[in-house]
């Protein structure tokens, strides 16, 4: 083989390796004629480039906050359900470890 025509070989290789991975970047596979996109998809937005609304605040809440009477009321029967799930672990298994104890809060470290 000569060395023009491997030259030509790599040229052509190296031609069709960029329009593929150019080509690749620009069209979508659900934009080609033989896939097409199924029938249920919803539509595609109009404006395809357009930012998320990130600073946008979602409205306010219809319902109010949960009293904190109710939300000390839940966190005692969950704690609850906790101990006895773990009561129950550990008499079905007696080498079961422990729950480790509880820490204190750290205190902050600049003293205030």
């Amino acid at each position: 083989m000569s060395v023009d025509r491997k030259i030509g070989a790599l040229a052509g290789g190296a031609l069709l390796l960029s329009a593929l991975a150019l080509g690749g970047c620009s069209t979508s596979i659900a934009d080609l004629p033989l896939i097409g996109t199924p029938a249920d998809a919803p539509a595609r937005p109009k404006d395809a480039d357009a930012y998320l609304p990130v600073e946008d605040l979602p409205p306010a809440r219809a319902e109010p906050e949960m009293a904190p009477a109710e939300r000390a009321k839940i966190k005692a029967e969950l704690l609850a359900a906790r101990d006895r799930q773990t009561s129950i672990s550990a008499a079905q298994d007696p080498v079961a470890k422990k729950p480790p104890a509880k820490s204190a809060p750290a205190k902050d470290p600049s003293g205030q």
